[in-house]
């Protein structure tokens, strides 16, 4: 009776031993492989010029200064790129629009009613503008910035070249095709716009 009482506390124990073992097995296999899956989920493959390019996610706060500065630079560009072509400033003017707030649209709908568009058809001029530098504040919700340009523009005759320095607020909204970084520009308006210098063109 002593033999099989031993035998069975014996038994016992290597059975619990094993349960146990296997209980931890299965644990830390389950963990290593959610944690797998979560890098694997991390990755995202691309598909450039038939090459496979690996890329990898991370949270948006890492990169709201940088999107948030080609935020504005974008809306920027295409506020201020125009042609003498009534098509091109309706079509970039269009897409800055979805860039920013009602505060864009008075400004466009002001210099539409003073003939500024109308001035550049008829006199043929092209304006350019070059983005020097964009601050970001994300200190402070809505994002702060300021960003420093100068525009070109560029007359049968002469070029001028002006400074121009304007200020606003970004304010997170939903990503989509109209507006890829998920920004709004908000409060915008010209600090200031002034004549840097004027050059003839040959």
């Amino acid at each position: 009776m002593k033999n099989i009482d031993t035998a069975f506390r014996h038994v016992r124990g290597f059975t619990m031993l094993v349960v146990g073992g296997s209980i931890i097995i299965s644990c830390f296999a389950l963990y290593k492989s959610f944690s797998l899956v979560s890098q694997m989920q991390d990755k995202v493959y691309i598909l450039a010029n038939g090459k496979a390019l690996e890329a990898y996610a991370s949270d948006r706060k890492d990169n709201i200064p940088v999107e948030a500065r080609d935020h504005v630079m974008t809306f920027h560009k295409l506020f201020f790129t125009l042609d003498p072509d009534d098509k091109v400033i309706k079509t970039n003017v269009t897409k800055a629009l979805y860039l920013a707030d009602e505060s864009a649209k008075r400004i466009y709908d002001d210099l539409k009613e003073g003939g500024y568009y109308s001035g550049i058809i008829s006199g043929n001029i092209s304006q350019t503008i070059q983005v020097d530098s964009v601050t970001i504040d994300i200190n402070k919700y809505p994002y702060h910035f300021r960003c420093y340009a100068t525009q070109n523009i560029i007359r049968t005759t002469s070029m001028a070249h002006r400074s121009l320095i304007t200020e606003g607020n970004l304010r997170n909204v939903s990503r989509s095709d109209n507006n890829p970084h998920g920004f709004l520009v908000e409060r915008w308006n010209t600090i200031e716009n002034r004549d840097l210098s004027t050059e003839n063109r040959k």
